[in-house]
């Protein structure tokens, strides 16, 4: 998810969502939500999961090498052991059968999977078999991730995404992944979110690797979507039964005021956050304002690049959590501006339903060619705890039904979108923030990894046994 330590201040939720709500998750009657055929699971990522950082083979990743590094994570947490899921993987597949949600969404690690060499881990690979094996004999339907941020850190010792190397070494994991994996797999996505791998990673510092600099980002985004790419066909060849796509986090930008320099600062923000990944893949070109934003950082790009990257896909997968209120620098840019009064989550971040809405039909209407969408990731932060057993997160069953309703309205506007997919189904490491920042509708205790299931766990559950039983 994005996760950008500068958009963190501190909040609270209004007094009023705190307080008790009767089964507020049920749909009305006419949402689309009841459709059978609407997909609703929960997503995952490696590194933030697995643990077993050095077990069977696995090599370093580079969120191994950055969360090391003193001062880059909170707590000096790290996901050495995370939430042991390489070695709880079958209690967390009877979680979710047991919640009765009909799909995952998890990402391969690829430092687990191949050595220096590009020879393929068995050890790793098996684990992933044995794991996509049990949720297809339990029914749900498996969405994989092949990029969700853990890059071999051999291949950052070669210059990682800023080495076009790295997009052709990609494609050969993409190779291995669909030969060795096929007919497990129902969706594959090449890459989780290529806005926080090039701009956090390359363009701030915020995430790993850690470099800070314009033209890193704008060159890494470019060798991330070529990567994609090249990958599209080898997925279509190798397992042709799978759908095919690419997961990108969007940001709705709305004007602090309504002057003209408050408004082009809002659609610039859209333009680095949005159209800065889908122009590529939806017009072939990469957005004309990024040269407004960033001059003199344009990617170098060679013939035929563009027509790579904008091979036609399956599925567009969206990651939404936020708004962002936006004043215009004095230049040719934006800067964020908080606003007062509003609901946050434990992340900082406002809570605003409509700029899903707004982003869907948005989409819609600027890219004829946009495929079906799958909503792959949209949650939140709370600082849950245990009491007595159980776990009452009411900010986010509220947070969930308003999103799921934003959806909805989506769909009836005309917005083919066939899934959505919770973040997170458990508590994990979250990236820079280690493990303070609790996401999951599943309570981890870290100090026992024992799992506990939240009350919007089983708000979800409920309309899912009540959708079945409607359907019957």
């Amino acid at each position: 998810m994005e996760n950008d330590a500068s958009a963190v201040i501190d909040a609270k939720p209004p007094q009023s969502l705190t307080d008790p709500l009767t089964d507020p998750f049920t749909p009305p009657a006419d949402s689309s939500l009841w459709r059978t055929n609407f997909l609703l699971g929960a997503a995952t990522a490696s590194y933030q999961i697995e643990g077993a950082a050095t077990e069977d083979g696995r090599l370093p990743s580079i969120w191994d090498t950055f969360s090391a590094t003193p001062g880059k994570v909170l707590a000096g947490d790290t996901g050495a052991l995370a939430c042991d899921h390489y070695h709880r993987w079958e209690e967390d597949v009877n979680l979710l059968a047991g919640l009765g949600l009909e799909a995952y969404r998890l990402s391969t690690a690829w430092p687990r999977v191949m050595d220096e060499n590009g020879a393929p881990n068995h050890k790793g690979l098996d684990f992933y078999k044995r794991l996509l094996g049990r949720l297809k004999e339990k029914g749900i339907s498996t969405f994989v991730t092949l990029y969700h941020w853990d890059l071999p850190q051999h291949l950052e010792d070669r210059g990682g995404w800023l080495n076009r190397d790295t997009a052709y070494r990609f494609a050969d994991y993409a190779d291995l992944m669909s030969r060795e994996l096929h007919g497990l797999v129902d969706a594959w996505a090449t890459l989780n979110e290529p806005w926080c791998s090039a701009y956090l990673g390359y363009g701030n510092g915020h995430h790993a690797p850690g470099l800070a600099n314009g033209r890193f980002a704008t060159q890494a985004m470019h060798h991330l979507l070529l990567a994609h790419g090249l990958a599209i066909p080898v997925l279509h060849a190798n397992d042709p039964r799978s759908l095919k796509g690419l997961v990108a986090n969007v940001g709705r930008g709305t004007p602090n005021s309504e002057s003209a320099g408050d408004r082009r600062a809002a659609e610039l923000y859209e333009v680095q956050h949005n159209a800065w990944i889908l122009d590529p893949l939806f017009k072939g070109e990469y957005p004309q304002d990024l040269v407004e934003l960033w001059p003199g950082t344009e990617p170098l790009v060679l013939e035929g690049d563009m027509q790579t990257i904008a091979a036609p896909l399956d599925f567009l997968g969206i990651n939404y959590y936020f708004r962002t209120s936006l004043a215009s620098d004095g230049a040719h840019g934006f800067r964020d501006v908080p606003l007062e009064g509003v609901e946050r989550t434990q992340m900082g971040w406002e809570v605003y339903p409509d700029g899903l809405r707004d982003l869907l039909i948005g989409f819609k209407e600027t890219y004829a060619n946009l495929p079906p969408i799958y909503i792959t990731e949209n949650g939140m932060a709370s600082n849950d705890e245990v009491v007595d057993g159980r776990v009452e997160d009411t900010q986010r069953i509220s947070f969930l039904k308003r999103h799921l309703a934003a959806v909805d309205q989506a769909i009836k506007a005309g917005v083919d979108v066939r899934g959505y997919f919770l973040w997170s189904l458990m508590d994990n490491f979250e990236w820079a923030f280690g493990y303070e920042r609790r996401f999951g509708i599943v309570h981890i205790d870290y100090a026992t990894q024992k799992r506990t299931i939240k009350r919007s766990a089983e708000l979800v559950a409920k309309f899912l046994k009540d959708r079945n039983a409607r359907a019957q």
